[in-house]
């Protein structure tokens, strides 16, 4: 039995509860699922594009080259002789 069986009669055992439901609990039931999987798709997204560093969309290229810049540190020192 593989992953899919498994999903599939998981779905099959809800839906037999969900007969006894009325129309408008189903309905309420399917907006939040909905809005659920919107929220998972959103935060996937997120978490795609900050695993890159990506920059602000409404950052101007003079802008990002100005964070650049301020962020760098340096921490070399010279030796007088």
């Amino acid at each position: 039995m593989d992953g899919s069986d498994i999903n599939m009669k998981l779905v099959d055992s809800y839906l037999a509860l969900f007969k006894n439901m009325s129309n408008e609990s189903k309905l309420v039931l399917i907006s939040k699922l909905s809005q659920n999987i919107k929220e998972d798709i959103d935060q996937n997204n997120d978490r795609f594009f900050k695993s890159f560093g990506a920059w602000d969309e409404t950052d101007s290229a003079n802008e990002i080259i100005r964070n650049i810049k301020e962020s760098r540190t340096f921490t070399r020192t010279r030796e007088e002789f």
